[in-house]
């Protein structure tokens, strides 16, 4: 009974008359009692550190089989804006199995159990912009404990938010963007912090040409769900809007390690590198989207190579070279990734000479010049290092 968290009737069991106390599991109740008080504490003050630090603590005790207290943590979780987490704690989460009336008329946060657990996912439903699933969820949590305070208020927020984005998306497909964007943030006064909706303002702001406030949303939604694809894809295309091109840049750098296959996004990073160095007044050559790496098989073409102005990455390579082949998918990536950086390939077997030159003798070998100089080499680098090098010298 202590493993899922039923601490009386623990305690009714372990001190039931006639029957020897074992003090090891008497002590285990007591840890598990005086964490799940002070998570109640923690809870009811909205100090969510110390509400999970306390549930997992209660876990750790030996209530690791407790519905209620594994929600807890996914609740703190999600107040914390770890959604990722709260998300996939909440797959772990065991059903309150209904053995009996006293196991199910358990309350825990002064709520009924069972709909404490329709609560917390009515809460992660809604963060994830399942609108409708938390609508059933809140639902649920009301008919089970029709009385409780905190359910009926919940219930009430979600209904209303779920109508308010409903509201939105059907004006903003009406291409009715400020009303939309009226529309969303009557949501997101009941439930600032959903990414989901600040995501939708964003791009209501994006359609209505003012790309500042569709920047902030999207920060305030990536601050709260720091992968969300969408959020980052508005972001990066208002800063383009706005010209600030080392913002985009980040952003669709991001996006393009997330989305390798998106053509559009490659573009887009390619588009927003070349303003850039544009921007800061560099010169652009050699500048072309979806280029290759270059074979070079000469000393006079590999030297013209390196001399063409700006950065240069030679990767020194051999063709039965069990590392070489294995890195080389990295630099064909690399070579999509960073358009402003001139890749070149050098096999040392097929071109000794230029191999003799640059002093090659062990790969996968990789040199960088920047205008003709050579400025960095790495010698079977590790892919991060690679990649980390490469980023460096693509500003």
């Amino acid at each position: 009974m202590l493993r899922v968290g039923q601490v009386e009737n623990a305690r009714k069991h372990l001190c039931f008359p006639g029957q020897p106390q074992d003090p090891t599991e008497l002590q285990k109740l007591q840890a598990v009692e005086k964490h799940i008080s002070k998570c109640t504490d923690a809870r009811r003050i909205r100090d969510w550190k110390s509400a999970l630090r306390e549930s997992d603590a209660a876990i750790a005790t030996g209530a690791d089989f407790s519905p209620e207290l594994l929600m807890c943590r996914v609740e703190a979780l999600l107040k914390l804006h770890q959604l990722d987490d709260a998300e996939s704690s909440l797959s772990v989460v065991p059903k309150l199995e209904p053995c009996t009336n006293s196991c199910t008329r358990t309350k825990f946060f002064g709520m009924l159990s069972e709909a404490y657990l329709f609560f917390v996912q009515a809460q992660i439903e809604m963060a994830l912009g399942r609108f409708e699933n938390a609508v059933t969820a809140a639902e649920r949590a009301g008919q089970i404990d029709p009385r409780n305070v905190e359910v009926a208020v919940l219930l009430n927020n979600v209904r209303f938010v779920a109508r308010a984005r409903a509201r939105g998306n059907d004006l903003f497909k009406s291409e009715r963007f400020t009303e939309a964007c009226s529309a969303y943030g009557d949501g997101l006064r009941l439930d600032p912090s959903n990414s989901v909706l600040y995501c939708n303002r964003a791009a209501c702001w994006f359609k209505l040409g003012r790309w500042e406030h569709s920047v902030e949303d999207c920060d305030q939604a990536l601050s709260i769900q720091p992968n969300y694809i969408k959020a980052l894809l508005r972001r990066a295309a208002s800063n383009s809007k706005l010209e600030r091109w080392a913002e985009a840049v980040r952003d669709y750098e991001v996006l393009r390690r997330e989305l390798p296959n998106e053509n559009e996004v490659a573009e887009s990073l390619f588009h927003a590198q070349v303003a850039l160095k544009k921007s800061r007044g560099e010169e652009v050559y050699n500048m072309k989207f979806g280029g290759e790496v270059e074979e070079v098989s000469g000393l006079e073409q590999f030297r013209a190579a390196i001399s063409l102005p700006g950065i240069s990455v030679v990767h020194f390579k051999m063709a039965s070279n069990m590392q070489c082949k294995q890195i080389s998918p990295l630099v064909d990536a690399l070579c999509g990734r960073y358009p402003s950086i001139n890749f070149l390939k050098v096999d040392i077997d097929e071109s000794p000479a230029v191999a003799n030159a640059e002093n090659v003798r062990i790969v996968p070998t990789f040199k960088i010049y920047k205008n003709g100089s050579r400025v960095k080499e790495i010698v079977c680098p590790s892919r991060e290092m690679l990649e980390h090098s490469v980023r460096h010298y693509s500003f």
